[in-house]
């Protein structure tokens, strides 16, 4: 895997630290840590996203969704089985696990729903009046004609 140096960002640039601290968490994670459980991200309309999370064998109650530091954090736990089971094939995984997804600027979390083994989170990204394009009207400036006298 390749190491990049983002210092001359950092050299030349104001206000996007936050942006290279992604880059660099991106390019250090180690992607075999991050293969369970399963998700997909799916934009949903122009400003609204979907993130749904493959969470068989986990109830409501053994999920947690929390929106910290510009990041929403998704972890399982279940809770201990009482009786006694055997099986003889344990293909569903329901080990706890912790995963981070970082958000945006101006993206919120606008709710969370868990229906038929699926975690679902919309999102949505609210751009600020202030940040939206607006158009600037030009003023004229009407040149007064006068006569010379000669």
């Amino acid at each position: 895997m390749r190491n990049f140096d983002l210092t001359p960002l950092y050299r030349a640039s104001v206000g996007f630290d936050r942006m290279a601290d992604v880059l660099d968490r991106a390019l250090a994670s180690d992607l075999s840590q991050h293969s369970y459980p399963p998700y997909n991200i799916e934009k949903t309309g122009e400003n609204s996203y979907r993130i749904s999370i493959a969470v068989a064998g986990f109830s409501a109650d053994d999920l947690s969704v929390e929106v910290k530091d510009g990041a929403v954090i998704v972890s399982g736990r279940r809770a201990a089985e009482n009786e006694e089971r055997t099986f003889l094939h344990r293909g569903i995984a329901t080990r706890a696990f912790e995963r981070r997804f970082t958000l945006a600027d101006h993206v919120r979390v606008e709710g969370a729903s868990h229906e038929d083994g699926m975690l679902n989170i919309d999102l949505l990204r609210e751009i600020p009046e202030a940040l939206k394009p607006r158009r600037i009207e030009i003023a004229k400036q009407l040149k007064a004609v006068g006569k010379l006298d000669a």
